[in-house]
């Protein structure tokens, strides 16, 4: 196994660093927050709908071939981006390449999380494998935009791009030619056909808007940051304010794993979204009344950023409550793709905004889309308590679905009015 956990780490490692890369070269390339906003959005729009594409083709034929095959795509795409962007090409051109190189980017992450349940029992073992790699990708998010914010300032800005992508594509392929990951080969089970998924879950929605406003206002911070540092003459110091703020995030969180507030499971998502917008709003205050302090900058960061590993954790908490049987792999899926189109929304708009009326603007306007989220979260909290639905297996062979608990066949005809009562298909 250290051959693929060492090889998953090398592709998942700049899984921040190449999306961030892109922003600030395109922003260096063509003077303009707005266009690097939206190329930034198109490449996150990209991930999040070739996370679920990927994922069910890694389903059916096992992950070698796919994630060989993306590979080689996402390698191409990312050569065509920067050819692109130093050729001066039209914005549309490199937002189309920048969306290639999202969806072909290889999930390694989502394959590697899938691998513990191959080669573990279910229980702590297994359980820990799963923490590992949620606190690996939090580092890599902490590690990521500094990575990014350092090599921009070198004479070629593209080179964080590049050197991301290669690491991205090395690993993947050393991962996907792995032995144990060679030997997961096609699934047997071609039968189960699914309607909504997971998201036949009310609960399993309500979570997926509390993962779409936290992209969205991480994406507001992440253009907000470096525009107020290029203001102000010190370009680089935008990506290393962004680690600062995850740092903090890490830190913080291992004290809220112990004792998470609210305790009631219900509360905690709206309360934590809410008291997130809050403290990005804030702030607008030393970008806007000392612009040139950026250790006042930093520590408005570090306050807003205890927040964002708090969140993560209480999806996965949520996830376990709410998340039809049989669903919890496909369930992480959804909250990953939630996040990452929030981020794509966060980025154009504050691209628009940073461009049109400055950085403070920015932050006020993620104050906003935040709590009214939050409030909408809040008003659907009682579905994150309700039981999960079941699953209902669905045969071609003989036309009816069946629930694996209880074994009771039902006809076709039947399936749109299960899920319209709560039971997946």
């Amino acid at each position: 196994m250290l051959r693929p956990v060492l090889s998953s780490l090398l592709a998942r490692l700049p899984v921040a660093m190449v999306g961030f890369s892109v922003l600030l070269y395109v922003q260096r390339a063509t003077g303009s927050f707005a266009t690097a906003g939206l190329v930034g959005a198109g490449s996150l729009i990209g991930v999040a709908v070739g996370s679920v594409l990927q994922g069910r083709i890694i389903d059916r034929l096992g992950p070698m071939w796919p994630l060989l095959v993306a590979a080689a795509l996402f390698g191409m795409a990312i050569t065509g981006l920067v050819l692109s962007v130093e050729n001066g090409a039209p914005t549309v051109t490199m937002m189309a390449l920048a969306i290639l190189s999202g969806l072909s980017q290889p999930q390694v992450a989502s394959s590697s999380r899938s691998l513990w349940t191959r080669v573990l029992p279910s229980g702590p073992l297994r359980e820990a494998a799963y923490a590992y790699e949620a606190i690996s990708m939090e580092v890599f998010f902490i590690i990521g935009p500094g990575f990014a914010g350092v090599m921009i300032a070198l004479p070629w800005p593209g080179l964080g791009v590049v050197i991301g992508a290669a690491m991205m594509v090395v690993g993947s392929v050393i991962f996907a030619l792995s032995r144990v990951v060679r030997a997961w080969g096609p699934t047997t089970n071609r039968e189960r056909r699914r309607l909504l998924g997971a998201l036949v879950s009310p609960g399993m929605r309500t979570v997926v808007i509390a993962a779409a406003g936290f992209g969205i206002v991480i994406g507001f911070v992440e253009v907000a940051v470096p525009a107020a540092a290029t203001a102000v003459g010190r370009p680089t110091l935008g990506g290393l304010l962004l680690s600062v703020w995850s740092l903090s995030s890490v830190l913080f969180g291992v004290a809220y794993s112990l004792r998470p507030i609210p305790r009631s499971i219900e509360l905690r998502l709206p309360v934590l979204l809410g008291a997130f917008a809050i403290c990005v709003g804030l702030v607008a205050l030393p970008t806007s009344l000392a612009p040139e302090s950026m250790p006042a900058l930093g520590l408005s960061m570090i306050l807003a950023g205890i927040l964002i590993t708090p969140q993560s954790t209480t999806h996965s908490s949520v996830i376990e409550l709410v998340a039809p049987r049989g669903t919890a792999t496909e369930a992480f899926g959804w909250i990953v793709t939630a996040v990452t189109l929030g981020l794509s929304a966060g980025h154009s708009l504050s691209g628009q905004i940073v461009e049109a009326y400055g950085p403070p603007w920015s932050f006020l306007a993620a104050l906003t889309v935040g709590t009214v989220l939050a409030t909408v979260v809040f008003l659907r909290r009682k579905t994150m308590s309700a039981t999960p639905p079941e699953v209902v297996e669905l045969s071609p062979d003989t036309g009816l679905g069946r629930t694996p608990q209880n074994g009771v066949d039902i006809g076709v005809d039947q399936l749109d009015d299960l899920s319209r009562s709560g039971v997946r298909a």
